[in-house]
């Protein structure tokens, strides 16, 4: 018996889509929309098999480069799964911001300790922005999906932003300065 659907599922029907994918093709579009959805490479690979076994997409070996390589196509079956989770509403995306809670916890160490750690934060989003960039500059060699890949990405672009303003305003607020100015108030 196929095991049931996961989130993860219905991502890589999508981008599966209607000219069929393969899983390496897979690997690199999840590394290209990790702002929206992060999956390990392994759970890529993986996930095909549950796909298969649920009838929702077909698999054919077809010559690669060094050695044949797997392309994935939707079934009917598959394609009425999407088209259903499509249709379906979309909440708000459920966050593990690991980074907030840094914060929220801020009263355990100094504030200077918080800064420090967030300085990753910074440097992801910098590769982010460079990785939507990149993506907006290659939409057009996906005609079929050129006007949503920008709309997908204007969002990207937004929530980069909105992290880059919210960091400011952290390392404003909790600065060694800021911090003397409130305990002298």
């Amino acid at each position: 018996m196929a095991s049931s659907p996961i989130p993860l599922s219905y991502v890589i029907l999508a981008a599966i889509g209607e000219h069929g994918a393969s899983t390496p093709d897979l690997v690199d579009m999840a590394s290209r929309g990790t702002v929206f959805w992060s999956s390990a490479p392994s759970q890529i690979y993986a996930e095909p098999k549950r796909l298969l076994a649920l009838g929702w997409i077909t698999s054919e070996k077809r010559p690669g480069k060094t050695r044949n390589r797997t392309v994935y196509r939707l079934t009917a079956k598959g394609r009425r799964a999407l088209r259903q989770w499509l249709r379906a509403p979309a909440g708000f995306p459920k966050l593990q911001h690991e980074a907030s809670f840094r914060l929220f916890a801020g009263d355990l160490i100094e504030d200077e300790e918080i800064l420090t750690s967030l300085q990753q934060l910074r440097a992801d989003i910098e590769e982010m922005s460079t990785l939507v960039d990149t993506n907006i500059e290659r939409a057009a060699n996906v005609p079929h999906r050129t006007r949503y890949l920008l709309l997908q990405q204007d969002l990207g672009r937004r929530l980069l932003k909105a992290h880059t303003d919210w960091l400011v305003e952290v390392e404003r607020e909790l600065a060694p300065t800021a911090a003397a100015v409130g305990r002298s108030s």
